[in-house]
């Protein structure tokens, strides 16, 4: 049986879909995702807060517009981090699995190699005299 790498078995068994959501999932989780939404925040209230009169288009206090967007991000993530975690528990199963398909080869191998032991001491028992 040949150990196989847990990373490539995983990679092998998502669909194009699930690729993606793994992407963006890693994507979101970053800090320059939360430093582009803050930097995003911090223009939008700034310009609608500071800006020309006539140019600002969500008007403070209430920032309706960006309360709508930020919402419809939130609700974007939350199913697309739920599915993240979703694969990264397939992940964590791939990987069980195959840590324990190494385990039986190495304990195949450590009975085969303690056998092997008992052999070459039962055939140096019969060579060496005794002290």
């Amino acid at each position: 049986m040949a150990i196989r790498n847990s990373n490539h078995i995983y990679k092998s068994l998502l669909n194009k879909s699930e690729r993606f959501a793994a992407f963006s999932t890693r994507a979101v989780g970053t800090i320059n995702f939360f430093f582009l939404i803050l930097f995003w925040t911090i223009c939008w209230l700034g310009w609608n807060m500071f800006g020309p009169q006539a140019w600002r288009f969500d008007p403070y206090p209430a920032f309706v517009l960006w309360l709508f967007i930020s919402n419809m991000i939130q609700i974007f993530l939350m199913p697309l981090i739920m599915v993240g975690q979703n694969l990264q528990g397939k992940h964590a199963e791939v990987r069980a699995e195959n840590d324990y398909e190494i385990n039986l080869k190495a304990e195949k191998e450590i009975a085969d190699l303690k056998k092997d032991l008992e052999e070459i001491k039962s055939l140096l028992k019969q060579f060496l005299p005794r002290d």
